[in-house]
């Protein structure tokens, strides 16, 4: 049997814009986030946070499942993920499709870490739980800080950064609201 090579995330996302004839900087413009941290995740070098799959799910109008990658390439992201920024990782708690809305995952954000980059920003509302250690939440201009068994809930809309500026792993339980 002759095993096709699965095709990543970033190569899912460059022939679905293509399909849909966007170029990288109307997509950009669609989702709100630029254009070169697109191009980084087309080009497998930056890790697709998953509020940034939701947005792009949405605009390129597929269920994240389309976009989703293998187990195993997911894996493999995963490893070169943890080699590349070693601060962030989500574990899906729920399935994702057409008809679901809500979508919950186990998030967590190594110590004394600060999310560099972009702030996410997705349509629908966000519930953020802190099962273990802090954590450091920006969503706009508001800035809260949660330490274990604390909760946030907000409008996922604005944009919204997490950092963990404890001593310890940060576990967060993340639920999404999609309209």
């Amino acid at each position: 049997m002759i095993r096709t090579p699965e095709e990543s995330f970033g190569t899912k996302l460059r022939k679905l814009r293509e399909a849909k004839s966007l170029s990288i900087e109307v997509l950009a413009h669609d989702t709100g986030y630029p254009a070169d941290f697109l191009n980084g995740i087309e080009e497998g070098k930056t890790p697709p946070p998953v509020a940034v799959v939701l947005q792009l799910s949405r605009v390129l109008k597929v269920g994240m499942d389309q976009l989703q990658e293998s187990k195993e390439a997911s894996r493999r992201r995963k490893i070169s993920h943890k080699k590349r920024v070693a601060s962030y990782a989500y574990a899906p708690l729920t399935l994702s499709g057409a008809e679901k809305h809500l979508r919950a995952y186990l998030v967590t954000i190594d110590p004394e870490t600060e999310h560099k980059g972009v702030e996410y920003h997705h349509e629908g509302e966000e519930f953020i739980y802190v099962l273990q250690g802090g954590l450091t939440i920006q969503v706009g201009r508001n800035t809260s800080t949660l330490k274990k068994g604390e909760c946030i809930n907000f409008d996922s809309s604005l944009s919204h950064k997490l950092s963990n500026p404890t001593h310890e792993k940060a576990e967060l339980l993340v639920v999404i609201y999609v309209p």
